[in-house]
């Protein structure tokens, strides 16, 4: 057979294979298109007469008041009480009264505003040892009665309270985001920048289908696989074009996904995980009646798995296809064995690193349980420990049977798609056979 035609036919196998894969999803996502009409209402962070402003904090209190407040631990005067009532922040009262004024002797820092304003501020005892003068802070600004702290106080008398609510964390983390965009694109260069186009393809795909697709009560299984199908083809296509070596990465990729799916779902009733265990579960069934907590655990579980996945089936494919590239003679029996060699040393390092990436994430819930009396098997099949444990052990099954699905198709696809050694005449250079 000639290259060329052998070539044409790798790519109508694999575009009978994909076409369909492409159809097949778009389907899905028409049918579980979720329906703007029926959104579950959004909930409110915020109370009446409750707004939120900024400021940079100026002096952190240690909480000793004896007389006149003490044991600041920046700048800023509390002045001395006189027994006076009226705004959060004044300092005018030795008892914790609270006027016009200055910071408070009941506050435990003070923090200036963007109009230059000192104020004192309440903050929740287990975040006082975290503040540091000069960091910058979102503070809630309300109204409270007055008799809520002077019992003394008119009934109808108002007080304005500035509670810490978190850190403003934007400046740090745009930083971060800059240098790790800024490193990806001075290091794989116009490669880097379309896997950062490719990852932001796959998040609006999440922002835009699943989220609202979950929250409506759609079944896990199906957003889920329509959800990652459709972020593998972009992220793929985007970062490695569109080629044969990619679109056999993507063939191996997509077993990958179903077996994983079939797997969390399968996993997620057997072992009754309910997703009641995560910290937010409650919250979420309160203000979104008909999401399925179980469905988001199954969701969770397949996307959890999709960058590993992905990584792993494209290296898979571009192994066996240099492999080919240096020696283009070698049969389909070698080439599939030496890259099997390169792909249990993947599983070997992959796996681990998945254990230990949960590990990290879940370390405060780890350092809890530790303490407890309980033995460890009775540990490890408890409520969230339990889910993490099955997430870990279902997203390293996919891997697993990823690796030898994409070595095989790559083996197959190479020998079809790029020259044997047989046809010297029309052999291309390594670097020719690379874009292949």
């Amino acid at each position: 057979m000639l290259p060329a035609a052998s070539a044409r036919r790798a790519r109508v196998l694999l575009a009978a294979v994909l076409l369909p894969v492409v159809v097949v999803t778009g389907l899905g996502a028409w049918w579980l298109w979720p329906d703007p009409d029926a959104a579950p209402p959004q909930f409110a962070t915020d109370g009446p007469g409750v707004t939120y402003v900024r400021g940079e904090v100026v002096a952190v209190h240690d909480g000793t008041v004896d007389g006149a407040a003490t044991g600041d631990l920046g700048a800023g005067d509390l002045g001395e009480g006189d027994g006076g009532t009226g705004d959060v922040g004044t300092g005018r009262s030795a008892t914790g009264d609270h006027g016009t004024g200055g910071p408070g002797t009941d506050d435990q820092a003070t923090i200036r505003l963007s109009d230059g304003t000192e104020v004192g501020m309440h903050v929740p005892p287990e975040y006082v040892p975290e503040l540091a003068v000069g960091d910058t802070v979102r503070v809630a600004r309300m109204a409270v009665a007055a008799i809520a702290f002077d019992p003394t106080a008119d009934p109808e008398a108002m007080t304005t309270q500035h509670v810490f609510v978190d850190f403003v964390r934007g400046p740090p983390m745009a930083l971060l985001a800059a240098v790790f965009a800024l490193l990806v694109v001075l290091v794989a260069r116009w490669r880097g920048l379309a896997a950062l186009a490719g990852m932001a393809v796959g998040l609006a795909v999440v922002a835009g289908f699943t989220l609202p697709a979950l929250l409506q009560g759609r079944p896990a299984v199906p957003v889920a696989l329509v959800t990652s199908v459709a972020i593998m083809f972009a992220v793929l296509y985007l970062a490695h074009g569109v080629s044969v070596r990619t679109s056999t990465a993507l063939a191996g990729t997509l077993v990958g996904l179903v077996a994983t799916a079939g797997i969390a779902a399968w996993a997620g009733g057997t072992a009754h995980l309910t997703g009641l265990s995560g910290e937010y579960a409650l919250d979420l069934m309160s203000v979104a009646p008909e999401v399925r907590l179980r469905a988001v655990l199954v969701c969770g579980m397949v996307l959890a798995g999709l960058g590993v996945l992905n990584d792993v089936t494209i290296t898979q494919a571009s192994a066996v296809w240099e492999l080919h590239a240096a020696s283009p003679g070698r049969p389909w029996r070698s080439l599939f064995g030496q890259g099997m060699r390169i792909g249990r040393d993947h599983i070997a390092s992959t796996v681990y690193t998945i254990v230990f990436a949960y590990v990290g994430a879940a370390l405060p819930l780890v350092l809890l349980v530790s303490l407890s009396d309980r033995d460890l098997l009775g540990l490890l099949t408890s409520g969230e420990i339990a889910e993490e444990v099955v997430r870990t052990l279902v997203g390293s099954i996919g891997l697993v049977l990823a690796i030898p699905v994409t070595t095989a198709l790559a083996a197959t696809f190479v020998r079809l798609s790029a020259p044997s050694a047989s046809e010297p005449a029309l052999r291309v250079a390594p670097d020719a056979a690379r874009v292949a």
